[in-house]
């Protein structure tokens, strides 16, 4: 069964707007993109807010980042980033770049997320790693990620924002949410002196209770794979 590309790009805009009204992002802040069965990918437009898009601006790439389309609309300067994800993922079929605040917070201080103290964040994201500096929209940017992607799912951009990638749009949507709740409430639990953090054995418990009743593709830095 061929895919409905206009519900594609429906579920595209209506992930911009959420990301947007979640303050995820400043002005045109953020990427989104979507692998398509054929081998090509539909991606954001380029210097357009994330909350204000509809569907005709969505854009149809190829795996060098070229339009396969014609469109007065033009494809993030972000897709090198994006691609790079595929390339290293075969199982990734959509990825989310986004500026969330508490996330952002975190990568411009060069604080990863790795304390335990949650079983959500514990169990479907693990730990989020800082990725070295690399110049936006430039091959820099991709080489920073690379090495990361084999174990997670999610990574803080040092001094720039986040990254998630995920077997669907929801899936990969989701993650951001998730990440940016984590450094929130990192950020929160230490003006309080700190969250109360789990032990080893606890978190060995809450990742055998992921792979039992929650399993789900995608990577997971405390799963060897």
């Amino acid at each position: 069964m061929s895919q409905d590309l206009d519900a594609l790009k429906r579920e595209i805009c209506d992930i911009g707007r959420r990301a947007w009204d979640k303050g995820m992002g400043a002005a045109n802040d953020g990427n989104i993109t979507v692998l398509l069965d054929d081998g090509t990918f539909l991606c954001t437009p380029t210097n357009t807010s994330k909350g204000f898009m509809t569907p005709d601006m969505i854009c149809r790439i190829d795996r060098t980042g070229a339009p396969v389309e014609e469109s007065r609309w033009k494809p993030s300067s972000e897709t090198r980033m994006h691609l790079c994800v595929y390339e290293a993922r075969d199982d990734v079929r959509s990825v989310v770049h986004a500026h969330p605040l508490y996330a952002t917070v975190h990568a411009i201080c060069g604080k990863p997320l790795t304390q335990q103290i949650m079983p959500e964040s514990t169990m479907f994201l693990g730990e989020v790693p800082l990725t070295p500096y690399g110049l936006p929209s430039t091959d820099e940017l991709s080489d920073a990620i690379r090495p990361y992607l084999a174990r997670h799912d999610a990574l803080l951009l040092q001094n720039h924002g986040a990254l998630t990638c995920g077997h669907d749009l929801q899936s990969a949507w989701f993650k951001m949410e998730a990440l940016d709740y984590y450094a929130k409430v990192v950020f929160l639990a230490s003006q309080y002196g700190g969250a109360h953090e789990f032990d080893q054995h606890e978190v060995d418990r809450l990742v055998a209770l992921k792979n039992q009743r929650f399993p789900a593709p995608g990577r997971h830095p405390f799963i060897d794979r």
